[in-house]
């Protein structure tokens, strides 16, 4: 990493630049949370896909649209890859790094109208103006200032925008690895939490279907005949359950339990939808064992269990490599007046699949901004200028190694 003597400038520019661009910034946000782009609302999610689009190649960005399969029954919006090749061939020091962010929000059609952007004092409210549409502006700011800044020592820039994160993102997961792939470093734009502190990891997750059957019979005049389901069910939920602290940053929960439809029959069937959420990929692969063990095992004689996995989200775990990306975060954070430490989070997103492909990551590199997926997320735009700056002073440090 160049030494902060000759960093200071670079970050005096671009901080300068940053603030010149908070007009325009609050400008490109308003927009975008004037458009409802609930996960479900593919169109909504197009418009907003539509002024991403025209944003980047605005900055010389090559961008590959492209649409998706349904998801959960429902049309789903289109991913963005946009691609800009920097002036350092790989050999030569230069370094690919990927820019993630969403485009969806958890709200429904009408939210915008109901709740449009205002921006009082230093904060801004509105649906999704944290969680992300503040921190995908972000990403495009920085891009921004530092073309701005003619800064172009890297090898490649590749910006992500996603439609479906809000609902764990089933079909743009492939697509996100394929953008991953050949990067060096990997920056996820969601918002930096409340204390201003960056993401150093994501607990993944898991989630099954146990499917319990058993043996009907009338439950008054020849109840041995059958074999409960449901009874079998309810062992299992506790089982499960009694996991809970068995594997540091493991937790499971069994969500849904169905079982039987009458009163008089002894139940024939049940089931039972369970999560898992870890903070390491050997931890989801202990707890997913322990779950079919128990499932191997059921205690009422003539019921068996059948284990589905439904969808599953790697961890994007605490690693060193991610470790030594904070480092350098925070020594550009420090040359900033800025102060900050890393947090873990149980909430997966689209940093899990990125961090599953093998590239370091960080996430909260947005503004600062909290109560997100209620009425009342808001984000405070005094931190965007720094924040925009640490951004961009980040995409210059990292895609240049030749000073390494």
């Amino acid at each position: 990493m160049s030494a902060p003597s000759r960093q200071q400038p670079l970050d005096e520019a671009l901080l300068s630049l940053s603030h010149a661009h908070q007009a325009r910034y609050l400008e490109d946000l308003a927009e975008l949370v004037a458009i409802d782009s609930g996960s479900y609302s593919a169109d909504g999610v197009n418009r907003v896909a539509d002024l991403v689009r025209a944003h980047l190649e605005r900055l010389d960005f090559s961008v590959e649209r492209v649409p998706l399969r349904q998801a959960h029954g429902h049309r789903i919006g289109d991913v963005l890859i946009g691609r800009k090749a920097g002036r350092l061939a790989v050999a030569d020091g230069g370094r690919r790094l990927l820019l993630a962010a969403h485009m969806d929000t958890v709200f429904d059609d009408g939210a915008a109208a109901e709740r449009p952007f205002t921006l009082n004092g230093s904060l801004a409210h509105g649906p999704g103006v944290s969680d992300d549409k503040g921190g995908m502006v972000a990403g495009l700011a920085a891009l921004e200032i530092l073309a701005s800044a003619g800064i172009e020592d890297y090898a490649e820039l590749v910006f992500l925008a996603t439609p479906d994160e809000e609902i764990g993102s089933p079909a743009s997961r492939p697509v996100t690895r394929r953008a991953a792939e050949g990067t060096h470093y990997a920056l996820a734009l969601e918002c930096a939490r409340e204390n201003g502190d960056l993401v150093i990891a994501r607990k993944g997750v898991a989630d099954f279907r146990l499917t319990v059957t058993g043996r009907a019979a009338h439950a008054g005049i020849e109840p041995e005949r059958g074999a409960n389901a449901a009874l079998a069910a309810a062992h299992l939920v506790i089982a499960i359950q009694a996991l809970n602290g068995t594997w540091e940053g493991v937790t499971l929960n069994v969500g849904v339990v169905r079982a039987g439809s009458r009163f008089n029959i002894v139940c024939p069937d049940a089931e039972l939808l369970v999560e898992i959420r870890s903070a390491t990929d050997s931890g989801m692969r202990a707890a997913t064992a322990a779950i079919q063990e128990a499932a191997a095992r059921p205690v009422v004689p003539g019921t068996r269990v059948t284990v589905e996995e439904l969808e599953s989200c790697p961890p994007m775990e605490d690693t060193d490599a991610s470790r030594r990306m904070l480092d350098r975060a925070q020594d550009i954070g420090v040359r900033l007046g800025l102060t900050f430490g890393a947090t873990a989070t149980g909430g997966v997103g689209d940093a899990n699949t990125i961090a599953g492909t093998g590239v370091p990551t960080l996430d909260g590199l947005g503004p600062v901004g909290g109560a997100d997926h209620t009425p009342e997320e808001w984000l405070d735009v005094s931190t965007v200028p720094a924040r925009v700056t640490l951004l961009a002073s980040l995409i210059a440090d990292l895609g240049d190694c030749r000073g390494d």
